[in-house]
């Protein structure tokens, strides 16, 4: 990636394991055997460790470090088991939870991509995004920033950024179990304006361009392209997808043929190759085979593994560079592993360390948030974060909806529920009525829906789902 810019303060991983692109047979015009890949991964696991603070921290002031755990994850190293000194106290998963639960993180005036660049890094941390603390849901936190103006994009709509990575966090952060979290019409809503927004070269920015015809027709980047490919492929969309094939050719038309690099909009560097890579990688295409192994015989691994220092296992970020840089080696490990942008962790080997950690209830008058979408079967998606203080370590689906007609953000996601206290079938959601066999039903964190009761147990971090329909 370039230097990062403020509009771009996301930036990085999606699912993928090393073994599956790393250590297969490659063809025989593919320079980087696996040997130097594995080679390439164990240094740069050391010199990612290296970064850690004395009191286990990555994340700081500016640009974070916290991406290190997209990269940890894809190369199979728990973040959990990263301890500086050993000290199983202060392991990065651990202290990254503290920072996450406090009240003043992010900032005082946050964004969108601070919330989906928190959920990515939990997620490959081991930390369920959902749960992190009794008041901290970053999936809510996602929600809250739904465009009711424009259904599909999360923050401003010129930032297009901000819908690529609500994509990548709400796709790429699964549950627990390994299913999607998230309902497929709010998927789908984003699918569409990533389409929408693909440029005429079959790349993309980071900024908005749907709609303006001159935007359209600009010089995309490399490193959007490979968010956006990436973006779409962990929503479901098949390598095989036209719009995907249009990305995977303009990334192949950025090739040099002598190095393997992708020639990007800020000039030869890794960053923008990892991310390349990374899209590549999230639609299962092989970043050694087939179009991108050059005329030379060189690939954008190649590129990759050429500006790695070894043994140190830092990456340039320039090929004129003479020191590592730590933003850098993190995208560019996490390419070389077969990494998109962000994947499941896995299981640590310091005893007693589980695979995931998370809030197991409410806590009792400690304000807290759910997200919740309401599907009225018109097309009129309503997304939204509610806010509420429970009172038990649990709470029903009626409290919820009750909530969410004054505790909504944005507004209106909410304005009626029928009947409004009680229990039984909720007859009735913002003036839509069960009819027939077409009824309101409800679903949590990806379940099958059924009939929306309104003493249904909601647990802490439930992603909620109601749906009107047959």
């Amino acid at each position: 990636m370039p230097r990062p810019r403020t509009s771009r303060r996301l930036a990085l991983t999606l699912p993928a394991a090393f073994g599956a692109l790393a250590l297969t047979a490659l063809p025989a015009l593919a320079t980087s055997s696996p040997a130097q890949m594995a080679t390439s991964r164990t240094n740069g696991v050391s010199y990612l460790k290296s970064l850690q603070a004395a009191d286990g921290s990555y994340a700081g002031a500016g640009l974070s470090n916290e991406w290190a755990f997209s990269a940890f994850a894809a190369s199979g190293t728990a973040v959990a088991d990263v301890a500086p000194g050993g000290d199983t106290t202060k392991n990065a998963r651990t202290v990254y939870r503290s920072l996450l639960s406090t009240s003043g993180w992010p900032s005082a005036a946050p964004v969108v991509t601070d919330y989906e660049r928190g959920t990515l890094n939990a997620y490959a941390a081991g930390i369920d995004p959902a749960r992190v603390s009794a008041s901290r849901n970053l999936v809510a936190d996602i929600y809250s920033y739904w465009q009711t103006a424009e259904p599909g994009y999360f923050g401003p709509s010129g930032n297009f950024n901000g819908t690529v990575f609500a994509a990548l966090a709400l796709g790429g952060a699964r549950t627990q179990a390994g299913g999607a979290r998230i309902p497929r019409p709010l998927t789908d809503s984003m699918v569409t304006r990533i389409r929408a927004n693909q440029h005429v070269d079959g790349g993309w920015t980071y900024s908005k361009a749907e709609g303006d015809p001159a935007a359209l027709a600009s010089a995309s980047d490399v490193d959007m392209t490979g968010a956006a490919m990436a973006a779409l492929c962990v929503s479901g969309v098949p390598g095989t997808d036209a719009d995907v094939v249009r990305a995977k050719n303009f990334l192949k038309g950025k090739l040099v043929a002598t190095t393997g690099a992708f020639n990007s909009l800020y000039g030869v560097n890794t960053s923008s190759n990892g991310w390349g890579v990374a899209g590549l990688n999230a639609c299962g295409i092989n970043p050694q085979a087939g179009d991108f192994v050059t005329v030379n015989g060189k690939t954008p691994i190649d590129f990759l593994i050429a500006n790695q220092f070894d043994p140190a296992g830092g990456f340039k970020y320039q090929p004129s560079d003479t020191a590592p840089s730590p933003y850098s080696s993190i995208d560019a490990l996490r390419a070389v592993v077969g990494g998109g942008f962000t994947v499941a962790p896995p299981v640590p080997v310091t005893p007693g360390a589980p695979r995931w950690v998370a809030q197991p209830a409410f806590t009792a008058g400690t304000s807290t948030e759910l997200a919740l979408t309401v599907d009225d079967g018109t097309g009129n998606l309503k997304v939204c974060s509610v806010s509420f203080t429970p009172t038990g370590t649990t709470t029903t689906l009626g409290e919820v909806l009750a909530a969410a007609t004054s505790g909504a953000s944005p507004a209106g996601c909410v304005t009626s529920v029928t009947p409004s206290s009680g229990t039984g079938p909720v007859t009735a959601v913002n003036g839509r009525t069960n009819s027939g066999s077409n009824t309101w039903k409800a679903a949590v964190d990806g379940s099958a829906f059924d009939g929306a009761v309104r003493e249904r147990a909601i647990k802490v971090g439930d992603t909620i789902a109601l749906r009107w329909g047959a």
